[in-house]
């Protein structure tokens, strides 16, 4: 068997993905998601130019060989274009490979660990009243667990929160737009949002939060140890973790639970991390961590030291990847949850899938293969439009982490 089609799809239903389907000489395919949020033509361009021409004539079986030569095999090691594209050809070559051994993927991996994948949602409000608005909803619909995000008085625009009636979609502009941001008014804030989400819903539910790197070690420690009385699930990139090292002054001062790890690209970002139990849920995906064959080797570190996992699944990341990280939440022994944001129905149009949701938790079906499919003819009619993620800055006008 040999691989004679590498084509690389782009789209934009509502917003951008890029999607590489695999063809065998047999007429088995597979597809990945290849989709970079406000880069997607660098990877477009990377595998087009790069790896799909590398690809012809190799056996689809060879899995690791083929990850091994496209990650080993160039100088430049790592980057999130170059990881993004190698997990998009993994991702394909495992959806082949399940195919030709007629079965689920989860099942090409070693079989279910659980019988449901507990999943979380996002809850945004312009203000308090607001947000609690959409915690409702959340927990009508279902949902366990969900991750609250809230306007701050004195602040404009707020990561999380959406426009008037519109879902929450970053990638707003064609060049970025620019936000102002105040740590200070976001740290004297937040702990009443919580109070308030405590008291309406009381224990039961599970609480989330995206810091989104915006805080130094000691303000995430300070924000950590005042979240405490309302035990959140987890805070989630509390401080930008290219210096590992930070997350132990933020160990140090609180016991709220951390989550870290949907912009790393591969086991060397957390490594030491995970060695020195720094945090206790690693949200690496499949898209931007090279595929399916990298994260369980992340996963497989994580359970040495009691990390589980917490795969990131917004909106920018096409129902491909959400269909092949649910089969991995099925096998992964170490799974901790699942990021779940609804995409718009024609996204799911574009890619009908399997998998499904039911009362809180996903199960990926039973197909062959990760289960989701694009329909090219439907995906055509929604050409790319190049979207940008905002820049923020400070109130003095500093550059700060978006």
């Amino acid at each position: 068997m040999k691989i004679v089609e590498a084509k690389v799809i782009v789209c934009c239903p509502g917003r951008n993905f890029v999607t590489l389907k695999i063809t065998t000489d047999e007429g088995v395919y597979g597809i990945g998601d290849a989709t970079l949020n406000g880069r997607e033509k660098a990877v477009v361009s990377f595998l087009e130019d790069y790896l799909c021409p590398m690809l012809m004539g190799r056996d689809p079986q060879q899995i690791e060989d083929i990850w091994q030569y496209f990650y080993r095999g160039v100088y430049w090691r790592r980057g999130a274009v170059n990881m993004t594209a190698i997990a998009a050809v993994d991702t394909a070559l495992w959806d082949i490979k399940a195919k030709l051994a007629n079965m689920p993927l989860y099942q090409l991996l070693g079989g279910r660990s659980r019988d449901r994948i507990l999943v979380y949602t996002h809850a945004n409000g312009k203000d308090i009243p607001q947000t609690l608005e959409a915690v409702a909803k959340a927990k009508e619909a279902g949902y366990k667990a969900i991750r609250v995000q809230s306007g701050i008085p004195g602040v404009e625009k707020t990561y999380g929160v959406a426009k008037e009636g519109k879902n929450y979609e970053p990638a707003d502009a064609d060049l970025p737009s620019e936000e102002m941001w105040s740590s200070e008014k976001y740290l004297n804030f937040l702990p009443s949002l919580f109070a308030q989400v405590r008291e309406q819903f009381g224990d039961d539910l599970h609480l989330l939060h995206d810091v989104h790197h915006r805080l130094s070690p000691i303000e995430a420690g300070r924000l950590g140890k005042e979240l405490e009385p309302f035990h959140l699930f987890w805070m989630e990139d509390p401080t930008p973790a290219e210096n590992q090292e930070a997350f132990k002054l933020i160990r140090q001062h609180t016991t709220t639970p951390l989550a870290v790890g949907e912009i790393f690209n591969t086991i060397h970002d957390c490594r030491e991390l995970i060695q020195n139990q720094l945090i206790d849920y690693i949200r690496t995906s499949v898209v931007h961590a090279g595929g399916i064959t990298s994260l369980r080797r992340i996963a497989d570190l994580a359970s040495l030291y009691q990390v589980r996992t917490g795969s990131h699944g917004a909106t920018d990341l096409s129902p491909v990847c959400m269909g092949a990280a649910l089969h991995f939440d099925y096998w992964v022994p170490n799974f901790g949850i699942q990021e779940h944001m609804p995409h718009q129905p024609i996204v799911d149009e574009v890619f009908p899938h399997a998998y499904r949701f039911d009362d809180g938790y996903f199960v990926p079906g039973d197909s062959v293969g990760h289960g989701v499919e694009i329909d090219e003819k439907l995906a055509a009619k929604y050409p790319y439009k190049r979207m940008c993620l905002p820049v923020n800055r400070l109130e003095d006008g500093t550059l700060w982490n978006w």
